[in-house]
């Protein structure tokens, strides 16, 4: 027996629409992608960054993690990514230096 079980049948519901639209969206975005970027969340725990970091990883997908100030990198999800990106996209400077890191991380990723 499981939590799912204990759910009531509008949760149940709910829940399988959720695992629906995971399986036939995020999982074939992953598969068909050369790698996952995300930016690293604010706050209390991102249930769908979680689910999309998880496939990644379980898919082989390098992650490429963007951090910023305000939500800087843990480190256990520097210890899984293929490259950590921290910049401030609130200045023209730091989109421009966002860009420039990016590049040169795809470029690495492509090279691997």
């Amino acid at each position: 027996m499981n939590w799912v079980d204990d759910l009531d049948p509008d949760s149940r519901a709910e829940w399988q629409r959720f695992v629906d639209f995971q399986h036939e969206h995020t999982v074939k975005g992953i598969a068909s992608s050369a790698y996952v970027m995300s930016l690293v969340p604010e706050g209390k725990p991102d249930i769908k960054f979680a689910v999309e970091l998880g496939l990644a990883i379980m898919a082989g997908k390098p992650v490429i993690a963007v951090a910023t100030a305000r939500a800087p990198c843990p480190p256990g999800l520097r210890k899984v990514a293929a490259a950590v990106i921290e910049a401030d996209l609130d200045t023209e400077t730091g989109r421009e230096e966002f860009t420039r890191q990016l590049k040169v991380t795809m470029d690495r990723l492509e090279g691997q």
